[in-house]
C-alpha cells in the first residue's frame, strides 16, 4: 500500500490527494484542482459529541470558547493522532458536492502525504483516515518528494536538489537525485517552537501573556523584513499582564526576539549539516550552485532565508507558494504531468 515515485502510474490512477498537515489540511481533486485549504482544526461540543465547526471557523474559536466546547487538532507533526476526528473534519471540509462526485467513481483511489521517516503506525493512520472517506486504495507519497515536484525542482534528473520543508511541528531536510531521497533528516523544530520561544521571552522578560497561542506573534511583530538586522529596532505587542490580568502593551526590542528564536533555528542548521555530511561529495558540489529550496508555511518566517544563507554560504530560495507545494506536487503526479526518467536503449540490448 505504499507508493514511491517509482509508482507514478499508480498515482495517475488516483482520483484525489490529501496533504494532512499539523497546521493546515489541503485536498486536490483530479481535474478540478485545489478544493480545500483550511486549518486542521475542529470544534466539538464535549457534552453531545457534535461537531460545531471545522477549519477557519474552528481556528477562530481557539481560546474563546465556553468550557464545554473544545477545539481539537486531529493531526500532529504530519501524523493523524485521532482518526475518527480527522475523518469527520475532512468530510465537512470537502462538503456534500465534492463527496458525492468522489463517491460516483468506481474503485475510488486516493494519495496522501506522509513525513519522510513515518513509522508503520502513522502510515496506517493516514490510510485508515482516507479509507473512512470511501477510498478503496490509498497510495502513500513522501512529503519531501511531493513538495519537490510541487515547486518545480528537477526531481527526476541525475543532479542534486536540496529541499527543506518547514512545517508547524517539524522541519524536514533532504537531498534528492534521480527521483529518490539520497539523504534526509527530520528535525523536531517547526514554526510552533519559534512561536513558543517568543511567547516565553515575552512572559519572562516583559511579564506579558499573549491573547492566544494561535496568534502568530512573529507575524504580528515583524512583518516584512522585521527579523533582519535592517528591520525596525523595536515593535509594540499587546497582551495581558501576568500579575494583574489587565490589558497592557510593551515595546519589545527586535534584537532580543532574534536572539530568542536563534536556539530553535540552530537545530535546523545542525540538521542541514548532517544531511550534507551523509551526501556523496559529487552531489554536494551540485548543491553549492543550486542551493536550498525552502517550502512549507514556515519558510516565510521573516529573515529565516537570510540566516540560512549566512550560516551555510549556499544560495537559498523560497518557493513561489511555499505553503501549497506538497499538495501541488501530488496534483502534478495525479494529472500525469511528471515524466519518469527514460533511459536511452543501448544497441547492446
Amino acid at each position: 500500500m505504499t507508493a514511491s515515485t517509482a509508482s507514478l502510474d499508480q498515482l495517475r490512477r488516483c482520483h484525489f490527494a490529501v496533504d494532512l498537515g499539523a497546521a493546515r489540511t489541503r485536498v486536490y481533486v483530479k481535474g478540478v484542482g485545489l478544493v480545500v485549504d483550511q486549518p486542521s482544526a475542529a470544534a466539538v461540543n464535549t457534552r453531545t459529541g457534535a461537531l460545531i465547526a471545522v477549519g477557519e471557523f474552528a481556528e477562530k474559536m481557539t481560546g474563546r470558547t465556553p468550557g464545554y466546547i473544545r477545539v481539537v487538532r486531529p493531526v500532529s507533526g504530519g501524523t493523524v493522532v485521532d482518526i475518527e476526528m480527522a475523518q469527520r473534519m475532512l468530510r465537512h471540509l470537502l462538503g456534500d458536492k465534492i463527496r458525492r462526485a468522489l463517491r460516483r467513481k468506481p474503485r475510488l483511489r486516493a494519495a496522501v502525504c506522509t513525513p519522510h521517516d513515518a513509522d508503520p503506525l502513522s502510515r496506517r493512520a493516514a490510510i485508515e483516515t482516507l479509507v473512512g472517506l470511501g477510498a478503496r486504495r490509498v497510495e502513500l507519497v513522501d512529503t519531501l518528494i511531493a513538495a519537490a515536484v510541487g515547486c518545480g525542482l528537477p526531481v527526476e534528473q541525475p543532479e542534486a536538489t536540496m529541499i527543506m520543508v518547514c512545517g508547524a511541528h517539524a522541519t524536514q531536510v533532504a537531498v534528492l537525485s534521480l527521483g529518490s531521497i539520497v539523504a534526509a533528516e527530520r528535525i523536531p523544530v517547526g514554526g510552533e517552537a519559534v512561536d513558543h520561544a517568543i511567547v516565553q521571552l515575552l512572559r519572562h522578560h516583559h511579564e506579558l501573556v499573549l491573547p492566544s497561542q494561535s496568534v502568530r506573534p512573529l507575524q504580528i511583530a515583524l512583518s516584512g523584513n522585521g527579523l533582519t538586522p535592517q528591520g525596525p529596532a523595536s515593535t509594540e505587542i499587546h497582551g495581558r499582564d501576568v500579575a494583574t490580568g489587565l490589558a497592557r502593551s510593551v515595546r519589545v526590542d527586535t534584537a532580543a526576539v532574534r536572539n530568542a528564536i536563534q536556539t530553535p533555528l540552530t537545530a535546523v542548521l545542525d540538521g542541514i549539516g548532517k544531511v550534507l555530511r551523509d551526501c556523496p561529495p559529487d552531489l554536494v558540489a551540485d548543491l553549492a550552485d543550486r542551493g536550498i529550496m525552502m517550502v512549507g508555511g514556515n519558510a516565510l518566517l521573516p529573515g529565516f532565508d537570510q540566516m540560512l544563507r549566512q550560516a551555510t554560504g549556499m544560495p537559498v530560495h523560497i518557493a513561489e507558494r511555499p505553503d501549497v507545494c506538497a499538495v501541488q506536487g501530488l496534483g502534478t503526479m495525479l494529472e500525469g504531468r511528471i515524466e519518469p526518467l527514460a533511459l536511452n536503449p543501448t544497441s547492446a540490448d
